[in-house]
């Protein structure tokens, strides 16, 4: 049976540098740096003090007052860039069957802020002052749950978790249930709020994260020399996912074509990448193979990127063994040295930007990158956006515990 195809007819961002597409994306272009001190509680005591926060974030654009207080922040998020998403799409709920239209939408640390406010509750007033709402609120599925009631839709509907593939395998998910039949629209994504102390404290006690607190602007600074840990971040991504002659026959706007998904795990350890990015170059030639092309037809790499020393190192190995001699000429860039690590939201909101790298001719760069590494050699397009004209893009999410998702895309003509 063949596949069906798989467009992209609707995008929604909320992000720290940006709180719609056209902010994100002229900010990714310009290069913005959205760092700063963390404001959302007292660092005094914390080794890292500063994050990528989303800024100015009003949740009654999106949400009724009374409804907003039943929601952890996480599931704001997911419902402003969901609605955002909705609007860009143009569809008409009074023409579409809503059992047809699902929603898979992922976030990796899910309600912690809820949870670490009802577990002060819990243990400074008893177990009669915790809220009935409490478990709906922090459940990471809600914000999927959230999404289709709003609107209802009807079709498919979870949440993926996978730590910082959450959303890749999410828009995978999607990708693969509009593929064989189950579905004709999908609102796939990631939301993440996980910006809090017991957060900051635990990726601090794993010593994941930089410590720059002298010098945040410059911290995250994927694969720099001095490199030294990732920074949080937090915001939300959403992209529509829609059968072609679906999106055709109503007119749709098409951004995009989703062609190909690799998925692997290195089944090695807790939090490291497997050595040489073995794993990693699975998933991605797992991709390349699905979307039917060949490596040297991929023109940008949107790289996890994450700015630790393991995840930097690795990933270029891994495209190295990937892309052979071609590695050297593929243009690469790490979006998370503007737009910080959105943790399970990475994913969804580096596959917007590998959509929008294709359909405006433009690659963005990489910030902070004043000394590369000796040992990653690659063009990962340093500080300055780079006009190019490509027909593939190649996503890439790895997460703790070994699990990796690759996406491509293509430029959609027609």
């Amino acid at each position: 049976m063949d596949k069906r195809r798989v467009v992209i007819t609707g995008l929604g961002v909320l992000s720290p540098i940006g709180n719609n597409l056209t902010e994100f994306w002229t900010g990714l272009l310009e290069g913005r740096n959205g760092a700063g001190l963390i404001t959302r509680f007292d660092t005094t005591n914390f080794k890292t003090k500063f994050a990528f926060e989303v800024k100015n974030f009003d949740p009654g654009l999106y949400i009724d007052k009374k409804a907003v207080r039943r929601m952890d922040t996480f599931t704001q998020y997911a419902i402003a860039s969901s609605s955002m998403a909705f609007e860009n799409s143009k569809l008409d709920l009074n023409k579409q069957n809503a059992e047809r239209i699902g929603v898979v939408f992922g976030s990796g640390i899910g309600g912690m802020e809820i949870l670490e406010k009802q577990m002060k509750t819990f243990f400074d007033g008893g177990v009669k002052m915790v809220s009935p709402f409490f478990v709906p609120m922090m459940i990471s599925d809600i914000a999927a749950g959230q999404i289709s009631i709003k609107y209802g839709f009807k079709g498919p509907n979870y949440a993926t978790t996978s730590a910082c593939a959450t959303s890749a395998n999410a828009l995978a998910d999607a990708f693969m249930l509009i593929q064989r039949g189950s579905a004709d629209v999908m609102f796939c994504g990631g939301s993440e709020a996980a910006v809090t102390p017991i957060s900051v404290a635990g990726f601090n006690a794993a010593q994941a994260l930089s410590e720059w607190n002298d010098r945040y602007l410059i911290a995250c600074r994927p694969f720099d020399k001095d490199r030294n840990g990732f920074v949080m971040a937090e915001g939300s991504a959403t992209l529509v996912l829609e059968e072609y002659e679906h999106a055709v026959k109503r007119g749709a706007t098409i951004y995009g074509e989703m062609v190909g998904i690799g998925l692997s795990g290195d089944a090695f350890h807790l939090t490291a990448p497997a050595p040489e990015g073995e794993g990693a170059s699975r998933s991605m030639k797992a991709a390349l193979y699905d979307a039917g092309i060949v490596p040297e037809q991929i023109g940008y790499i949107n790289a996890h990127g994450t700015s630790t020393e393991l995840n930097d190192l690795n990933e270029t190995k891994a495209i190295k063994t990937v892309f052979g001699d071609y590695a050297y000429k593929v243009s690469i860039s790490s979006t998370k040295s503007m737009t910080g690590h959105l943790l399970g939201a990475a994913g969804a909101m580096e596959a917007v930007v590998s959509v929008m790298a294709l359909r405006e001719s433009m690659i963005p760069p990489t910030i902070n990158l004043d000394e590369p590494d000796p040992q990653c050699d690659l063009n990962y397009t340093p500080k300055i956006a780079v006009k190019k004209e490509i027909n593939y893009a190649l996503s890439n999410s790895f997460g703790f515990g070994g699990h990796n998702a690759s996406l491509v895309f293509k430029k959609f003509e027609g």
